[in-house]
């Protein structure tokens, strides 16, 4: 089966230039050395053995700056497969397309030197034609991010081919309401851009890394989770999920499964880990799955507009 990735050629995609000209994509982190052989099946074997080389070589970072670095790496290196197809954003607001057409190499000494090679597509996605979904889940923090796994393969198979995009393109089967599926997503970029001045601000940030915000759609085993913040003691790691139109028992499972991630591969010893669900309306089933799970808590947000008229 043919995935869809996006792929940053550098921070803000400074190098993308010489990605396309030479035919690759790639990735650095300061591991230094060959990993030819070296990547196994598993990015959870991986990250056990790479995220101490990586805090090694850049003492003072954090165990969530580690795993979703290494985790980026193996998925370069390893996850994406040969014929998979890539979304690059070239800095300018369109994406390049690109497939996968070899193995992993290392180019000692330079720029992204972790590298797979690829053949690069005439065809050039302007941001402003995709669905505001797939805009977010684009734009979102990390170098890699599974595009597939977030629905958005037949959209991009459109878009692609040169087909118009229907105005609410929601492929995924959990999504039960496709109309609060939209309105929450534009509620996620609305928190995020607002979180200082929400209750959840004045405890916790936004996780951040070297000033770039990498906390919004933090890329998971099993997808992505909306918001990864962290207590301003560094105490407690928050996980926030959006309902985004979901059924009420998949959304509590999946924030389930995300804190248990957060927990077993990002979490310091010291540190626990808390769930927040936001949803437009007040949801029963959902509150009485919370009753036995009292580190979840359950948020429901309110619209309200006002209207003010203009003297003539």
């Amino acid at each position: 089966m043919k995935n869809y990735y996006r792929v940053m050629l550098g921070r803000k995609s400074v190098h993308s230039a010489v990605c396309i000209e030479g035919d690759f994509i790639g990735a650095d982190y300061g591991i230094e050395e060959d990993l030819t052989g070296k990547v196994p099946d598993q990015w959870r074997d991986f990250n056990v053995e790479y995220i101490p080389v990586y805090l090694r070589n850049r003492p003072g970072k954090t165990r969530i700056a580690a795993g979703l670095a290494c985790g980026a790496l193996w998925v370069i290196a390893k996850g994406i497969e040969n014929g998979d197809v890539l979304l690059c954003p070239d800095g300018t607001g369109k994406y390049r397309v690109g497939e996968v057409t070899g193995d992993y190499y290392y180019a000692t000494g330079k720029v992204l030197p972790h590298r797979r090679p690829v053949k690069w597509l005439p065809t050039v996605i302007d941001r402003s034609a995709m669905s505001d979904a797939l805009q977010s889940s684009a734009g979102s923090s990390g170098s890699v991010c599974n595009l597939t796994r977030a629905g958005h393969s037949d959209e991009i198979s459109r878009l692609i081919g040169g087909q118009p995009n229907p105005v609410l393109v929601v492929t995924d089967p959990n999504i039960e309401n496709p109309r609060e599926f939209a309105m929450e997503k534009h509620l996620e970029d609305f928190l995020v851009r607002n979180w200082p001045y929400t209750e959840l601000g004045q405890e916790y940030d936004i996780f951040e890394e070297e000033g770039e915000l990498v906390g919004q759609q933090y890329e998971t085993d099993t997808g992505p989770l909306d918001i990864l913040a962290i207590s301003k003691d560094h105490k407690k790691l928050l996980v926030v999920e959006l309902k985004k139109g979901r059924a009420s028992d998949h959304v509590v499972g999946q924030i389930l499964r995300y804190m248990g991630f957060v927990k077993g591969e990002l979490a310091e010893p010291d540190q626990t880990v808390e769930g927040i669900i936001i949803a437009l309306t007040d949801d029963q089933r959902i509150r009485r799955a919370l009753s036995m799970t009292p580190q979840i808590d359950f948020y429901r947000y309110e619209i309200s507009f006002k209207l003010s008229k203009v003297q003539s």
